[in-house]
């Protein structure tokens, strides 16, 4: 839900707001994929956000976050943010992009690979 804090001076969704419901989003798929140490190795490499709609304080909001591309070292994943229908907008998609990551080991300052469980389950299970 679109928060007061989340947004601006013109009343709308502030856009730090879209990644923060975006990184939410992202934790829960790594919860789903039984990955929860990603975070701590998987720095941003590159993030496109492309603003779509606006969203209003007390509107429903659904970020989506998906794997697109599973590399050697990197991650792509898909998102989009959508606000369901409020008094002020009809709803529909508020924002889309990808998320790039790359797998960095706890104390390395480089990539590497990706170790084999979290490749397993970035990939459904496939090699």
């Amino acid at each position: 839900m679109v928060e007061w804090a989340d947004t601006d001076a013109a009343g709308h969704h502030h856009n730090s707001a879209i990644v923060r419901w975006v990184e939410a989003a992202e934790a829960e798929l790594m919860r789903e994929l039984g990955i929860p140490d990603y975070f701590p190795v998987a720095p941003r490499v590159q993030q496109l956000l492309n603003f779509r709609g606006k969203l209003w304080f007390g509107q429903q909001v659904i970020a989506s976050v998906w794997v697109e591309r599973v590399g050697t070292s990197s991650l792509t994943l898909g998102f989009d943010v959508v606000g369901r229908p409020c008094d002020r907008s009809a709803g529909g998609k508020a924002a889309d992009g990808t998320i790039t990551t790359v797998h960095v080991p706890p104390c390395s300052t480089v990539s590497a690979p990706w170790p084999e469980k979290m490749r397993y389950a970035l990939t459904g299970g496939t090699p």
